[in-house]
């Protein structure tokens, strides 16, 4: 299988001489993905979020169109001296509140989770460590398995990404993204920034080495992929065909690139990238509520026929077994 590199700035201004006149001609163009025009929708009335108020919950979670949401963030239950999070104990502080929450109220037995969902945006997901190695010989908590993942990771055919995960963009500052906007007028001499990968000592919790860089995969997990249609906005280049990436950039027709910009200027592609607070309307949260509400209603497989049991609560590494 060939891999694949995603190349994505290079379509908003390669190609062109002057950047202000490009920029001139451009038109704004609708985006629709493999779910069609879904990008503006507005979530509200078309699902209900029950959140778990442990320990009382404030009304029953009944309907088909109602979905489960353990307020749990993982990341920050155990960290170190410096203040960094350690995601060694998640797996613990996981299993508890969903033994909490099975044991009290009748929600989560009925489908083991299939109609509840699980916010785990740290490296690889619910696989909770932040070394690949590691995180795909832990694997996904089994407790997990059947529940919605909204999660930053996303590579199919992964084991830290179940089928149905909801692939998010991470945070960054809208106030720091809006200081950094470039003029449009501006000149510009780079058109390709590549990062490759680097070792990060500070920000590895042990201490040793923490390595990040550019995912080179062909089963890449875009953000909001089934809203968004990547694959006419980005350019996706073959790893082996990386030393030709200007040939290859040069190549792509002018009629081609003008699109790809339209799509990408439209101001609802930016809006779904952000996290601004408060939230906004078709907004990066907006967009995980819509995302969310197109699994609904629930399929009949969601639900467990009496006495039956999917979930093994005793799998999973030793450690995680203990409570919390």
């Amino acid at each position: 299988m060939r891999a694949c590199l995603w190349v994505f700035v290079v379509v908003i201004v390669f190609g062109f001489g002057d950047g202000k006149h490009a920029y001139q001609r451009l038109r704004t163009e609708r985006i629709s993905g493999s779910a069609g025009d879904v990008l503006e929708d507005d979530p509200v009335g078309r699902l209900k979020v029950y959140v778990y108020e442990l320990p009382t919950p404030s009304e029953p979670l009944i309907q088909t169109k109602q979905i489960g949401f353990m307020p749990l963030y993982t990341p920050t239950c155990d960290l170190t001296p410096t203040g960094l999070p350690l995601p060694f104990k998640s797996p613990r502080m996981m299993r508890s509140a969903v033994q909490l929450i099975s044991s009290n109220w009748p929600y989560w037995n009925r489908t083991e989770g299939s109609d509840h969902f699980f916010v785990v945006p740290h490296d690889f997901g619910a696989c909770f460590h932040y070394q690949e190695e590691k995180a795909i010989e832990r694997g996904i908590l089994p407790l997990l398995q059947r529940a919605t993942l909204v999660q930053t990771f996303g590579q199919r055919n992964h084991v830290c990404l179940n089928e149905g995960s909801i692939t998010i963009p991470p945070y960054a500052p809208p106030q720091k993204m809006q200081a950094r906007r470039i003029p449009l007028d501006t000149p510009r001499s780079i058109f390709v920034y590549f990062r490759g990968l680097f070792y990060d000592v500070n920000n590895d919790p042990e201490g040793g080495y923490y390595a990040r860089g550019a995912r080179a995969a062909m089963t890449l997990s875009l953000p909001f992929a089934d809203a968004i249609p990547w694959e006419e906005i980005g350019v996706f280049v073959a790893e082996e065909d990386v030393p030709d990436l200007d040939t290859i950039l040069t190549s792509i027709p002018s009629e081609v690139i003008l699109r790809k910009q339209r799509l990408l200027a439209n101001p609802s592609m930016k809006r779904a990238m952000l996290f601004p607070q408060p939230a906004q309307p078709g907004d990066a949260f907006h967009q995980i509520l819509n995302g969310l509400a197109r699994k609904l209603p629930h399929d009949r497989t969601a639900y467990l026929k009496p006495g039956q049991k999917v979930l093994n609560w005793t799998t999973g590494p030793v450690g995680d077994l203990k409570p919390w």
